[in-house]
């Protein structure tokens, strides 16, 4: 196990060089620095166990300092070490959710001691945790046997997320949980497909307990509320899942009150059926009948079937009555069109509505797929997680979203599907004219384990166009991909371990959609 990582932070620090000596020798790595802005930037860098941070320093003195590393990193345990007594600089502290304070002079021991208790309190909190979730254990699989209504399927996911989260150092909790975790995809699986094709049976219906908000409901449900006295700004980050949004809503909350709500992607979870969905208000069966050429070319391409998204929006804006609103419209897929948008983020309050399409984090998912250093960088969830944040925070998209907080502006941010890990292969069998998706596809006739995938025969049932007597949908169950029995083995390996998205997970289906209202 590592050594416990301290950051002490203080402008006569090398007066207190015999303390650190003291920590060191009782086994703690201590990193120093002599001002806040430093501490700052290593927070950024690397996470801590504690941080012992003195209160008056020049410069960026100890509560601003204590401001910043908490948006950074608010889970970690702050010390601060102070000169004064006084009440109202106790509280202020307090308030900013420091774990401790120690007025000077203060001995080895005595930051021995804090320390201690706050890495102890850490590790009892893991284990309190671990003891929450195995008594939880029971409850969660009986749930399941039972079969959970939409409303409790979403509710599971995110307590099974939270825990995803939160259990880190249990390996034998951890693993009783990832086991878990499987189980509740292969019931969700089922679930989605014993009720989806009800849920498209009753579009017309208000969304309500037994049957959700879908893709092309996003806009009239959540966005077109929030028009009118107010400039309103509508990011579309593309393959964003829940558990991700949560690393990236711990950076918003000191600028935004944060609100989330979700709704379900339309099947396939795939870009060119859901984000059109989402900007169209229209299934992909009516989207085929009234834009054609919308899908005329190959679904494959990013700028085919969704080079449509602005004249979509337009459209499903004037079939609610809204198309006196003045729109915007960007979709940033590099880096340099981001910075670009940024630099000028308040134009984007100039217009009732502004629509941004986001699409870095999937080209994140492709490109772990297909670079050995990414899988290096990001092997599990927990680092997929972590890789993430790290981009966001150093991103134009975090740098605007801070600069709209100090606008009038309310911010709609959703996704248009999320992602999963495929690690299990399934064989499937098809012609040449069949999609080349790995977690979803369509064609004449198509073949595979029934377990491993919902098998679609009346796409028209499922909201889906046709192309022909025969067009069969396969949408893969859990964190199947598909495979061609040609050199099988080959392409089981080379697609294992993949971020894909087209098929029925809770990951890909069950999506958040944050409400952003600036504090100031």
């Amino acid at each position: 196990m590592s050594p416990p990582q301290i950051l002490w932070v203080d402008d006569e620090i090398d007066l207190l060089r015999s303390h650190v000596l003291f920590l060191e020798d009782k086994d703690y790595d201590v990193k120093t620095v002599a001002n806040g802005a430093d501490a700052v930037d290593l927070v950024q860098q690397r996470p801590f166990d504690v941080v012992l941070l003195d209160e008056q320093m020049p410069g960026m003195e100890g509560l601003e300092t204590l401001d910043h590393i908490k948006r950074e990193r608010p889970e970690v345990p702050v010390v601060l070490v102070t000169k004064s007594e006084e009440e109202d600089l106790m509280e202020a502290a307090l308030g900013n959710q420091i774990s401790d304070y120690l007025t000077k002079p203060v001995n080895p021991s005595q930051i021995l001691l804090t320390c201690k208790r706050l890495l102890e309190q850490s590790q009892i909190r893991q284990e309190t945790l671990s003891q929450q979730y195995l008594q939880s254990f029971t409850q969660i699989s009986q749930d399941l046997r039972r079969g959970l209504s939409l409303e409790e399927w979403e509710e599971l996911y995110q307590k099974l997320v939270r825990y995803d989260l939160e259990l880190t150092d249990d390996e034998n909790a951890r693993q009783i949980f990832q086991d878990q975790f499987e189980e509740a995809n292969r019931a969700f699986g089922t679930f989605v497909e014993e009720h989806y094709p009800d849920w498209i049976a009753r579009v017309d219906e208000p969304p309500g307990n037994d049957r959700p908000v879908l893709s092309h409901e996003v806009v009239p449900e959540f966005v077109l509320p929030e028009t009118g006295d107010a400039p309103v700004v509508f990011f579309v980050v593309d393959c964003l899942r829940y558990d991700q949004w949560l690393t990236l809503a711990e950076l918003l909350r000191p600028h935004y009150h944060v609100d989330t709500d979700f709704y379900m992607s339309i099947l396939p979870t795939a870009t060119p059926y859901s984000r059109n969905a989402i900007f169209s208000g229209l299934l992909p069966v009516d989207l085929v009948d009234r834009f054609p050429k919308a899908w005329e070319t190959s679904e494959e391409s990013e700028h085919s079937r969704n080079q449509y998204e602005e004249a979509l929006l337009h459209h499903q804006l004037d079939q609610h009555h809204r198309g006196d609103l003045r729109v915007r419209y960007d979709k940033l897929i590099t880096g340099e069109d981001g910075q670009q948008l940024a630099r000028d983020a308040a134009n984007l309050t100039q217009h009732d509505l502004s629509a941004v399409v986001v699409n870095f984090i999937d080209i994140l998912a492709h490109s772990r797929s297909e670079s050995d250093v990414l899988q290096e960088l990001a092997p599990d969830e927990e680092a997929y997680r972590a890789l993430t944040r790290t981009w966001f925070e150093h991103s134009w998209l975090y740098d605007m979203l801070r600069a709209l907080a100090n606008t009038n502006a309310t911010v709609v941010l959703t996704t248009d599907h999320g992602a999963i890990r495929s690690l299990q292969s399934t064989r499937v069998i098809g012609d040449r004219e069949t999609s080349t998706a790995l977690r979803y596809k369509y064609g004449d006739n198509l073949k595979c384990d029934a377990d491993d995938a919902i098998f679609v025969r009346e796409p028209e049932r499922f909201g889906l166009p046709s192309y022909g007597l025969n067009t069969t949908y396969l949408l893969a169950k859990e964190d199947y991909y598909f495979v061609y029995p040609t050199d099988f083995h080959h392409y089981e390996k080379l697609y294992r371990d993949t971020l894909q998205h087209g098929g029925a997970s809770m990951e890909e289906m069950i999506l958040p959609v944050a409400t952003l209202r600036p504090k100031g």
